[in-house]
């Protein structure tokens, strides 16, 4: 099998399960408890805090356990609303191009009486700093950009946003799934309020992430019961996830030049390629983009069909985030890029790991050809391209 949706989630690395399996067997304690048992764990725990912390440049009372991106996003937005009711105001700016953990917690902020901009991106998938700097109000209290987009690799200038951001006195959050573990950040220089991130994504473990909050940022519950997390997190922690978290993002981080340098080579290889298709379309930056990440569009062809097809040949891929991979719909990302909805349904995503081989991208060099060509033999669209009767439109 070759595996090639990394951007959904990720092996867990050899590391990450070793330095876990002690917490299922001899250090198994509640963390929250008093006696030897429980505090031997909280140790654990706490060190674990540090190590990820000093990964993204925060301190590790900065950081928030969760069970993943999706929890942390909404806990950051919804937060960031409570506050905003203190002060009177209830505009928030996003992009088009979110996680649908964003945006659904944005549909839900606006069916509470919230107003909520939604800025466009151009065709490589970023937004526009003018766009952004025009949309602000007196009335703005957060602004939530994601860092690198799921789908098409795009990397936002975050850096910029979360200048401009400070300047203006509004909260930033970034939704920063998809580039902890594979681009440098620096939550201090880059003027993050709020970051979300989730182990299973840089080869930890699934259901355990973790809410970043710059110190005096205010943060509210948006759950209840228990002190766990300083009080603003109830639940008994998952110690066992939260130290292979933070090997797997130990490792990530101190791998992570030489990681993008190979991933590069191996997604550039997929492109030259790839591109050769005719009719076929590169989704996304190629200059602000993750290093692991390939994603193109085949005119003429459905997505599913043709995920199907390499899945027979061995070959997991996707045609954009997991999280939405039931829907019959063309991404809300390729359209938000422009593309058309009979284009953007035929779009295919390849996201590699340190664990992708040369032999394993070189047999879906040769792989993807044919299922395209086969799928365009079948189907009616394409014949009615070929004979001109339809213009194609890449």
């Amino acid at each position: 099998m070759i595996y090639l949706d990394n951007a959904g989630t990720t092996k867990v690395s050899a590391e990450a399960q070793k330095a876990m399996m002690p917490f299922f067997s001899n250090i198994y304690g509640n963390a929250s408890s008093l006696h030897t048992a429980g505090q031997i764990a909280k140790e654990h725990l706490e060190k674990a805090r540090e190590v990820i912390a000093k990964c993204i440049n925060a301190t590790a009372d900065e950081i928030f356990f969760t069970s993943g991106g999706t929890e942390s996003d909404n806990w950051a937005i919804k937060s960031a609303m409570e506050f905003a009711r203190l002060k009177g105001k209830n505009h928030i700016i996003t992009s088009s191009v979110e996680h649908h953990a964003v945006l659904h917690t944005m549909q839900n902020a606006e069916k509470q009486g919230f107003s909520v901009t939604y800025l466009p991106v151009d065709k490589d998938g970023l937004i526009s700093l003018t766009d952004l700097e025009n949309a602000i109000t007196d009335k703005t209290c957060l602004v939530s950009i994601m860092f690198a987009n799921n789908e098409i690799g795009t990397i936002m200038p975050i850096s910029k946003i979360g200048k401009l951001c400070h300047e203006k006195g509004i909260l930033f959050h970034t939704d920063a799934v998809q580039a902890v573990g594979h681009e440098k950040i620096d939550t201090k220089a880059m003027n993050i309020d709020m970051l979300s991130m989730s182990a299973h994504k840089f080869h930890g473990p699934k259901g355990v992430g973790a809410l970043f909050v710059r110190k005096g940022t205010p943060v509210f519950n948006f759950m209840f019961g228990g002190a766990q997390e300083r009080n603003r997190r109830p639940g008994t922690e998952n110690v066992a996830g939260i130290v292979g978290m933070a090997e797997a993002l130990r490792i990530a981080t101190e791998e992570m030049e030489k990681n993008n340098a190979y991933q590069k080579q191996l997604t550039d290889r997929l492109f030259e390629n790839l591109g050769k298709i005719p009719h076929s379309k590169i989704n996304g930056s190629r200059k602000h983009r993750l290093a692991n990440n390939f994603n193109m569009s085949f005119e003429g062809i459905e997505g599913e069909s043709l995920l199907l097809l390499l899945n027979d040949k061995g070959i997991c891929a996707s045609s954009g985030s997991a999280c939405t991979s039931g829907s019959l719909d063309p991404s809300h990302v390729l359209l938000a890029i422009g593309l058309p909805h009979e284009v953007a349904h035929g779009s295919l995503r390849l996201t590699t790991s340190k664990y992708t081989t040369e032999k394993e991208i070189d047999a879906v060099i040769k792989a993807v050809p044919k299922v395209v060509e086969t799928l365009r033999k079948m189907s009616p669209v394409w014949d009615e391209l070929e004979k001109g009767e339809r213009k194609h439109v890449i």
